[in-house]
């Protein structure tokens, strides 16, 4: 592979499937949730906790992460990425405990927590500036489409053991990191010698006003999206009275609008808005943030059909802003920091992600239903939206 191939074609496919890789592990940890918590002896409370584990490994290795792209590249930072990931696939297949889960998973986030970095680096350096959020769209895409082949292990597990099938993943994961060797002898930017630090960079990226503000702003948008996620198969069942199969549709059609709008946003943001991110994503905070409020409305009966217009509307819109932020990070900063960069903005994402769930669902425990926990939703992406709209200053391109 040389310099001079397309890489719409030869390096674009190794950045999604580096995604699909990632998702498909903790996905088809999650589907299989029934089968582990009973083999294992878990509570519902100690499961939440894995959720918590895989996501707090990734807040704590993203600026670190960031570093390690900026020092060894794009391609050994991803094959570095999945020989982590498959560690920890093979630890959560020989577990027997809730303390050796748990440590597998957070093994799991580590080796994850450098996908963002890796492949938003690898988009800003190999594709052309007025198609860089089509491509970062694209690669994102990876995501949603990992996950629906995770959520297929949910099924398989009713006839495989579940920890054959971690091992399954884990060979999946290798197969995918033996191909980013390609991208490992591609010639890398040359960073300057007296940048070669790691902590030179966190230390500069983490100095910069608007940078700390784009951070925090993540994570606000990526409350929502957590705690959209993560309760609407149980909000369409217990609110709608549906069933677990239309609650399944459910997550189906907001995995779907997010696997297609996370490709059309980057289409938009790069042709319609000439590379201007900012207002484009504004407009989905805005939308998402009135998804979120009207999910009140959602009840039985006829109800159940506005919920799964609601989750198709937010599949494209709180589902679908990774790309379009993704873009800003690495457009916002000087080339030779975009990985620092990336990293601390992953730290802000992933916190966001990690707060969410337990206050969304400590709301509703309080106040006997789910309507105060999408209004509170509904209120910290409002926020979000607010920060980004007056108080990022987004350079495009």
């Amino acid at each position: 592979m040389g310099e001079g191939e397309n890489p719409w074609t030869s390096r674009l496919s190794l950045l999604v499937l580096t995604h699909g890789a990632g998702t498909l592990g903790i996905v088809s940890v999650l589907a299989m949730a029934p089968v582990v918590t009973q083999d294992l002896g878990l509570s519902a409370a100690e499961f939440g906790f894995f959720i918590t584990a895989y996501y707090g490994a990734q807040a704590v290795c993203s600026i670190p992460a960031g570093a390690l792209v900026d020092r060894i590249g794009v391609g050994w930072a991803l094959v570095v990425c999945h020989a982590v990931m498959t560690a920890g696939a093979l630890l959560f297949s020989q577990v027997g405990s809730f303390e050796a889960a748990l440590a597998a998973l957070a093994v799991m986030g580590m080796g994850y927590s450098i996908s963002n970095p890796a492949t938003a680096r690898g988009v800003f350096e190999w594709f052309p500036v007025e198609r860089r959020a089509t491509a970062m769209g694209i690669k994102q895409v990876g995501v949603p489409v990992g996950g629906i082949f995770g959520a297929a292990n949910g099924a398989l597990v009713t006839v495989a053991a579940w920890g054959d099938i971690m091992i399954g993943v884990a060979g999946l994961i290798v197969l995918n990191g033996l191909m980013c060797l390609r991208l490992a002898r591609l010639p890398r930017h040359a960073v300057p010698r007296e940048k070669q630090h790691p902590l030179t960079n966190i230390r500069e990226v983490m100095r910069d006003a608007n940078i700390n503000r784009f951070v925090i702003l993540n994570g606000l948008y990526n409350f929502a999206q957590t705690n959209f996620f993560a309760f609407l198969t149980l909000f369409i069942r217990e609110a709608a009275h549906a069933s677990q199969p239309m609650a399944s549709l459910a997550i189906g059609i907001a995995q779907g609008a997010s696997a297609c709008a996370r490709i059309g946003w980057g289409v938009v943001s790069d042709t319609v808005f000439a590379g201007r991110r900012k207002g484009l994503t504004v407009g989905l905070g805005v939308v998402a943030v009135a998804g979120l409020a009207l999910l009140v409305l959602v009840g039985p009966g006829p109800g159940v059909y506005l919920g799964l217009g609601l989750a198709f509307l937010l599949g494209l819109t709180v589902a679908s802003f990774a790309p379009l932020m993704q873009t800003m990070a690495v457009e916002t900063t000087e080339p030779r920091l975009v990985g620092s960069s990336l990293g601390y903005n992953m730290l802000g994402t992933q916190i966001g992600g990690m707060i969410g769930p337990p206050v969304f669902g400590a709301i509703v425990d309080a106040s006997g239903g789910y309507g105060a926990g999408w209004l509170a939703t509904a209120a910290v992406m409002g926020a979000g939206v607010l920060l980004l709209a007056f108080g990022f200053r987004d350079r495009g391109r």
